[in-house]
């Protein structure tokens, strides 16, 4: 069965169609900056021994849905002369709130549920939304499914989903932590007992996910148990353009002193602050430029980056009672050895050490950054949230039919 793989993202979307169950990748792409004038658009072709042919393109992409009108015509290029590309679609959607806790087949009922939440995750379930929406008017015929970045934390117990406030709002209005880029994590929880070659029951696990967005998560037995996303994306770990961790109070005090709005505050909480907020940049690798050339505001957002997931490390081991593997994943995690070393470093008393050699290097595949003398392995996991979804899509298919 060949499964499509739709990941919208706020300003992008990325798809990938793997030949399950032997998760070859046969077909990948992207297409970045959308709404912008130079949007960017990757078409990717794979054969076992790796990308056969590339198509890159800049054009506009006013939205979603040229968005993947575009990809659906590249992809009509390769349809065979009967038949379709691909058997099923799978869809990642960021918020399933407390609707959706497994992977889930797609009808109208669904989509009016998934409308509902965009209150609560504002700059993620509509583009979400469009992806489905568009791929089912294309493809009406084909078995679609959503597969829920909040699902990996349904077993977080409610001491780490509650919050401190009145009950009627979380009896009511569900005001809870949610936790957000579970795909990614749940994908990095079973790559790290793989390479291990242990079961993921016996192991204690945070998983770093850093990319343009942030997160840390804890996870006992294969199962988590914290994280650090909240309700929304925004809380936690500092972001290329989200604040993390925010005194709720500095929302007040900017409606009384600067008499900013919610929609306003809520805009600058989310696109104009974290890195790009410090320093202007939310791109790492201009960052790092910044702060090579000396500038002192660019210095400043790496070690505020840098402490804030070093604090969430080291109050999950302590929730964990320990810590048996450290994985790093997503853009930063995976490519960058500087921040890399700037985190472990500094978890040195919990008795992390890296090998700096190891950690230079720049594997396509999970591979082992920490020395033979650190209490906990280190690995640095490429992420490949479209092959779990994937996966999940895929089982969720073959369950129903048997």
């Amino acid at each position: 069965m060949r499964v499509l793989v739709i990941n919208s993202g706020s300003s992008s979307i990325k798809y990938s169609i793997y030949d399950m169950p032997g998760e070859s990748l046969l077909y990948s792409g992207k297409i970045e900056r959308i709404g912008e004038t130079g949007s960017i658009c990757i078409h990717r072709r794979h054969v076992s021994s790796g990308i056969e042919a590339e198509q890159e393109s800049k054009l506009p992409v006013t939205d979603h849905v040229s968005g993947l009108s575009l990809i659906f015509e590249a992809l009509d290029d390769y349809k065979p002369a009967s038949g379709n590309l691909f058997d099923a679609i799978g869809h990642r959607v960021v918020h399933g709130g407390e609707s959706f806790y497994e992977p889930t087949f797609i009808d109208d009922s669904i989509i009016a549920t998934i409308r509902d939440m965009l209150s609560i995750a504002p700059l993620h379930n509509p583009v979400n939304l469009a992806g489905i929406e568009a791929a089912r008017n294309s493809f009406p015929v084909i078995p679609q499914v959503a597969v829920f970045d909040t699902a990996f934390y349904r077993t977080l117990p409610p001491r780490a989903y509650r919050y401190a406030l009145p009950d009627e709002l979380y009896q009511r209005h569900h005001v809870r932590r949610y936790g957000f880029h579970g795909i990614s994590h749940q994908y990095a929880s079973g790559e790290a007992a793989r390479f291990l070659e242990q079961p993921p029951e016996s192991l204690r696990h945070i998983s770093l996910h850093l990319g343009n967005g942030a997160s840390a998560t804890a996870i006992l037995g294969g199962v988590s148990i914290d994280t650090s996303m909240g309700m929304t994306p925004l809380e936690g770990l500092v972001m290329g353009s989200r604040c993390g961790d925010l005194d709720p109070s500095v929302c007040f005090y900017l409606s009384r002193s600067r008499a900013m709005n919610m929609d306003e505050i809520e805009a600058m909480l989310n696109h104009d602050s974290g890195l790009k907020g410090l320093c202007g940049s939310n791109d790492m690798r201009e960052i790092h430029r910044l702060a090579a050339d000396g500038d002192e505001q660019a210095r400043l957002a790496i070690d505020i980056y840098c402490y804030r997931a070093v604090k969430y490390i080291s109050a999950y081991f302590t929730v964990l009672g320990g810590l048996d593997v450290l994985t790093f994943t997503g853009g930063i995690g995976e490519n960058d050895p500087v921040i890399r070393k700037t985190i472990c470093d500094r978890l040195s008393p919990l008795g992390i050490a890296l090998d700096d050699k190891q950690n230079q290097a720049h594997e396509k595949s999970t591979f082992v950054i920490s020395d033979e003398n650190s209490s906990a392995r280190v690995l640095v996991i490429p992420a490949r949230e479209e092959l779990e979804i994937a996966r999940q899509a895929f089982t969720l298919i073959q369950n129903h039919g048997s």
